[in-house]
């Protein structure tokens, strides 16, 4: 009998322990390319998605802020400019390569001084207890091994009141967007990803990754049983997209 722990990626099952470093190959094969193709993909409505995000976290001067799964720094370089030069974000990501194309980036854009850089798991984040007014994960949450110790582990650091806003890709509202979209995800996709990276199969991963995540419902109740409380979320571009915010007690 075979007790070893297996996870999905994609559509794949692997061994729990492979799942981490399979997602880093993926990142690091497309952090260079990574702005141009969320651009393409979607058609640039990723930064509509990211500015309701901004506007619903609430995030003022002088707050701290953590952006989990930062990458390429698009919500940090918002959130910099709100919290002021008394508050602090730090943006976080797992992967190295996503990490360093978001520090040159958020350099070239003049921020510097009010924002931190921290390579680590959301799994275990590497915080106190009550540190952060906000945080948030932007296309990520799908990417982390073990969901539910990510929640709980979010919420362990942020202060009491202070929110999570989890900008996830979601399940589409109506057969026919499902349909349109599965056939966008499954065929377009890679042939984009091979012609701007050389690199289908990364995003071949990327489309079967977020068929393997949560639904709605599914994620709002993780976040309950996590300990989030005034638990809600938004659907945007027909459930394509979707916002999720919690609060801690």
């Amino acid at each position: 009998m075979n007790d070893k722990k297996t996870t999905h990626f994609g559509f794949q099952e692997v061994p729990v322990e492979e799942k981490a470093e399979r997602v880093a190959e993926v990142f690091h094969s497309v952090a260079a390319k990574y702005d141009v193709m969320n651009d393409l993909m979607s058609a640039g409505i990723h930064r509509l998605w990211k500015r309701f995000t901004i506007e619903a976290s609430g995030v003022r001067a002088g707050h701290k802020v953590l952006d989990i799964a930062g990458g390429t720094g698009d919500l940090s370089y918002q959130f910099a400019k709100l919290v002021g030069s008394n508050g602090q974000v730090v943006l976080a990501d797992i992967n190295a390569s996503m990490l360093g194309v978001g520090r040159d980036r958020l350099t070239d854009r003049g921020i510097a001084g009010n924002i931190n850089f921290a390579q680590c798991d959301a799994q275990f984040l590497p915080f106190p207890d009550n540190t952060f007014d906000c945080i948030t994960i932007a296309f990520g949450l799908r990417n982390v091994t073990d969901k539910d110790m990510a929640l709980r582990s979010m919420l362990r650091v942020l202060k009491p009141g202070g929110r999570l806003l989890v900008l996830e890709f979601s399940k589409p509202q109506s057969e026919i967007l499902s349909k349109i979209y599965d056939t966008y995800s499954f065929k377009v996709l890679p042939f984009m990803g091979k012609l701007v990276t050389n690199d289908a199969e990364s995003y071949r991963y990327l489309a079967e990754s977020i068929r393997m995540h949560p639904d709605q419902q599914t994620l709002k109740e993780m976040m309950d049983n996590a300990g989030f409380v005034r638990t809600e979320f938004h659907n945007m571009t027909g459930g394509i997209v979707a916002l999720h915010k919690g609060i801690k007690p």
